[in-house]
């Protein structure tokens, strides 16, 4: 009898996006297990997460799924304590101290250098690639690096800084390109290790340490997909470490996932299994924690990006089962298509942004016309 009326209340719910259960379309959900209903009423995302991940439902299109849930905002309508309890954490209690930096790293940029190298592109950039007028992710993430370095209008000799350099890609074109000498820093040993190996360049240099023990001085400083570890109470020192590393005459730029309201945690299921202590900034947030520190340049906003490169990440994965099923479990193929798929559809759904913001600590002079 419950089950029935769990049942007819997620039906309720799902019915404005046209989503239906046990339905003929490719993003209506098929329950295995009756179970699901009252497990999504109790925990919300969570609780849907982790159904999947125990195979107790299935959908075939799970990016159109999560995009009509999203862009329906039927999301709002499901309060748990859960989502209660994290957020009110995150208000009193600093979740990115120091001490905690390096979780993030152990947990999923550790996952594992075999899976990533199958997923990415050939340069292991691991966040959002840009498009425009490309066919294929490869193509697509050397763009986004080109967009990028020439924004910052780098120089042959420079001394660059790259704050969460993950596996070394983006800062190894720098030096390829532009002729810059690159010093990248991660959370992530196994990263690190990897980036060293990979970069095999005298003009790259990889570190192993957080972003609060930087001290030397940079002309060029950058972040790409770094920024949403840093955590809200620590956004205005963010600013001022990079405010301290960078020269007067220098400038910034950071590549963030963005959301478009305040917040002080992020989605449980994200939190619990992918990506620990992380929280998508506002854009108020970023503006409030470098006013009177920076000026801003420019705000380039290419969210729909983010949904093709997903896309072509999970093909990629798939693509590549058999290379690495001996390594990782069933449960753990479950969990990953959710996490890009979902992430998929709230790009699409453009609830979550990607922004490129260009800082300088002093304006630049005269006339420049930022590249696009």
């Amino acid at each position: 009898m419950f089950d029935t009326q769990f049942k007819r209340q997620v039906e309720n719910l799902l019915e404005p996006a046209g989503i239906s259960i046990n339905g003929t379309n490719a993003w209506d959900i098929r329950v295995h297990d009756s179970r699901l209903f009252q497990r999504i009423l109790a925990h919300g995302n969570l609780g849907f997460g982790e159904a999947y991940m125990d195979a107790w439902w299935d959908c075939d299109a799970i990016d159109e799924l999560f995009f009509r849930i999203l862009h329906n905002r039927i999301n709002k309508k499901i309060a748990t304590f859960g989502i209660f309890a994290s957020s009110l954490a995150g208000r009193i209690f600093n979740l990115q101290i120091p001490s905690r930096a390096f979780t993030v790293g152990e947990r999923h940029y550790n996952t594992g250098n075999d899976l990533f190298s199958l997923m990415l592109d050939t340069g292991m950039n691991y966040s959002c690639a840009y498009w425009e007028n490309c066919n294929n992710l490869e193509q697509a993430q050397q763009k986004k690096l080109q967009l990028i370095f020439d924004k910052l209008k780098l120089k042959p000799g420079m001394k660059v800084l790259d704050i969460g350099c993950g596996w070394g890609g983006a800062a190894l074109y720098a030096a390829k390109h532009y002729g810059v000498n690159v010093t990248g820093i991660t959370v992530s040993n196994k990263q690190a290790q990897f980036a060293q190996q990979f970069c095999n360049d005298p003009s790259v240099s990889i570190k192993l340490c957080d972003y609060r023990s930087l001290n030397d001085k940079y002309d060029r400083i950058y972040s790409i997909g770094m920024f949403e570890h840093v955590g809200h109470k620590n956004y205005r020192h963010y600013f001022e470490v990079i405010d301290q590393c960078l020269a007067k005459d220098g400038l910034c730029l950071i590549h963030t996932i963005g959301g478009n309201e305040p917040s002080t945690s992020t989605d449980p299921w994200i939190s619990k299994y992918i990506f620990p202590n992380s929280m998508i900034p506002a854009a108020s947030q970023i503006t409030d924690a470098y006013e009177g520190i920076f000026v801003l340049e420019d705000w380039h906003v290419f969210a729909h990006d983010y949904y093709l490169t997903l896309k072509s990440w999970h093909q990629n994965v798939q693509k590549n089962l058999e290379k690495l099923n001996q390594q990782y479990s069933e449960r753990f193929f479950r969990m990953w298509k959710y996490y890009l798929l979902s992430c998929a559809g709230a790009f699409r759904a453009r609830k979550l942004q990607i922004w490129q913001i260009l800082l300088s600590p002093q304006g630049i002079k005269g006339l420049y016309r930022v590249p696009r």
